[in-house]
């Protein structure tokens, strides 16, 4: 069997699994620290073992599946992703780069094939920040990067703590934290990912090679308050609008945005989240709260402070106008990341070879790569072609698509794990 073929029957295999254990009626939905995704590690470790490979789980929980290598004092090749979706997700975001992992690692031993050194496949936990305020927390924990602060956030639907959610599934939260990840011991780390966006298909290319992931600047419980009034019987200058307010708010920074973008400074700015209070509003009174996310990103960090501070003088320009007080709470976020040149060429050397389409790109959403980047790793991510975006039950991505892009990950990993 072709490699291409291998990979687009294992995947299309695993894919199936995944979606009879995680469909929800809409979509999939694996919570973070849930039995749903244990459940989803439980089927990778169940190939993992009829195929001999090493299992290993850290204190988070992270799962680790190892072909061992002829010198295992080398520096380990790494690749991987994420299992766990938002809600009512789809069926690639974060698991295809770990089934194209596996894929390869399969389709090695199959071959009989020993690379020079160990070559590791990581399923990380919780990358959805949906779940826990706390961005990349599987990569994270793998470098004990967390605080206590970080492990004190709480699940959105549970209410319960990282740390509780962590020893539930079988981790160990308290310090000290054993089985940490060191950047000193990892060759590089690339990770396949389905793109979020439109960019490869409008340019009819399967594989994006990434050169860098964006950061990001969040405020993820924002409000407005002002006071509520009488429809009909309060006068506009007498209003404290928290509507109107909010109105102000977002035309002002899409037009910010607007001029940014015109003076060439790479951007995005998106208001989430944006609601009255279901229980006060009503259609005959003045709006007295809203509650808004703004998410703010960029490549550039200057830039994402900049931005920051234009916000916050508009925030106390909208609040006096408007007669309003704005809280934008804590800010959250993550930093930018680039990526390796030497694995970005080599990503693109080999997708000629296979005569697959790719195109540089950089990556607007965050992703565990970025962890490993800023960790000094020589790191690099290959998105695959990936209809109708991402975060949503429609995703569709091609067998043919991700044998394509697997292939392609599947030299890249070989011709570093063969490095003497």
């Amino acid at each position: 069997m072709s490699i291409i073929l291998f990979h687009q029957a294992f995947g299309q295999t695993l894919f199936q699994a995944l979606h009879a254990m995680s469909f929800d009626g809409l979509g999939m939905t694996r919570p973070s620290y849930s039995e749903k995704e244990n459940e989803a590690h439980e089927i990778l470790c169940a190939i993992a073992r009829e195929y001999g490979l090493e299992i290993r789980r850290d204190w988070a929980c992270n799962l680790y599946l190892t072909l061992p290598g002829r010198d295992r004092s080398k520096p380990a090749v790494m690749t991987g992703s994420h299992m766990d979706t938002v809600p009512s997700g789809g069926n690639y975001d974060g698991a295809a780069g770990v089934v194209a992992g596996l894929s390869i690692l399969c389709r090695w031993v199959k071959d009989g094939f020993v690379p020079e050194r160990d070559t590791t496949v990581i399923a990380t936990r919780a990358e959805e920040s949906v779940w826990f305020p706390v961005s990349y927390i599987g990569s994270r924990t793998a470098f004990d990067l967390l605080t206590e602060k970080d492990l004190q956030a709480r699940r959105v639907d549970t209410a319960r703590t990282l740390a509780e959610h962590i020893d539930e599934c079988g981790g160990k939260s308290q310090w000290p934290h054993e089985d940490i990840l060191k950047a000193e011991n990892i060759d590089c780390f690339v990770e396949l990912h389905i793109e979020q966006g439109p960019v490869l298909p409008s340019n009819n290319a399967v594989i994006g090679v990434v050169s860098g992931i964006c950061g990001s600047m969040r405020y993820r419980h924002a409000t407005i308050l002002g006071q509520y009034a009488h429809s009909g019987a309060t006068p506009r200058k007498f209003r404290a609008d928290t509507v109107v307010a909010m109105a102000d708010l977002v035309t002002t920074l899409q037009v910010y945005w607007e001029r940014m973008e015109e003076a060439g400074k790479a951007m995005t700015l998106t208001f989430g989240v944006c609601h009255t209070d279901a229980q006060q509003a009503n259609f005959s009174a003045v709006a007295g709260k809203v509650s808004f996310s703004l998410d703010v990103r960029s490549q550039d960090t200057d830039l994402l402070n900049e931005v920051d501070q234009h916000i916050q003088q508009v925030v106390q320009d909208v609040a006096k106008r408007h007669n309003v007080k704005i809280d934008l709470g804590e800010r959250t976020g993550s930093s930018p990341a680039h990526m390796d040149a030497d694995l970005q060429r080599m990503a693109f050397e080999v997708s000629n070879e296979l005569n697959i389409a790719a195109m540089s790109m950089a990556s607007g959403a965050g992703h565990d790569a970025a962890t490993f980047a800023n960790r000094n790793i020589p790191t690099e991510m290959l998105f695959v072609r990936n209809e109708n975006g991402s975060h949503n039950p429609y995703e569709h991505l091609e067998m043919a698509d991700f044998a394509a892009a697997t292939s392609v990950l599947d030299g890249v990993l070989k011709l570093r794990a063969e490095r003497i």
